[in-house]
């Protein structure tokens, strides 16, 4: 059985719960404690399909400005993206944009998912299914609500990124 093996990265401002989305994909777990990531962390998770293993190098990129500091070395070779937001703060939904706009400069056959997390926090939420649709819209990409706590479509969300990078020419 061959290996097919595609970068994905995860974009999106400080402390939307992106290594948190990636460590429950990969470990299963969650842990509250914050550590704001610096540069780049990647992870792997291999996917087994019918006819092949699908290797997922997953990176893990600051947000924010250390971001855009050297956001083209680390968006090289990325098939995609989940473009994640923190659905208690509506500020991180907006600068979304300029995440999927740097890696559509790399590659605009790049998918995107949008992300918004944190779903778990009801009576905190300031960002509405309407507005995560419209911006997902402009993208041209689907979106799903996660939470990283209880690990609710964690799973779907890189899975299907994950089909939707394997129908790429």
């Amino acid at each position: 059985m061959h290996t097919v093996q595609k970068k994905v990265c995860l974009l999106g401002d400080f402390a939307v719960g992106k290594t948190s989305l990636i460590r429950r994909f990969v470990e299963g777990r969650f842990d509250d404690k914050y550590l704001s990531t610096i540069g780049v962390k990647i992870s792997r998770k291999t996917l087994e399909r019918e006819d092949h293993r699908l290797n997922l190098l997953i990176w893990d990129l600051a947000g924010g400005d250390d971001f855009s500091k050297a956001s083209a070395n680390y968006l090289r070779g990325a098939a995609g993206a989940l473009l994640v937001c923190d659905l208690t703060r509506a500020e991180t939904l907006i600068t979304l944009t300029d995440y999927a706009q740097q890696l559509r400069a790399m590659d605009e056959t790049a998918v995107l998912i949008l992300v918004g997390n944190k779903a778990d926090l009801l009576d905190e939420r300031q960002i509405s299914d309407e507005a995560l649709a419209t911006v997902a819209e402009t993208f041209a990409a689907p979106y799903l609500l996660t939470s990283a706590l209880t690990g609710h479509h964690v799973e779907d969300a890189f899975y299907h990124l994950a089909e939707a990078i394997e129908t790429l020419p």
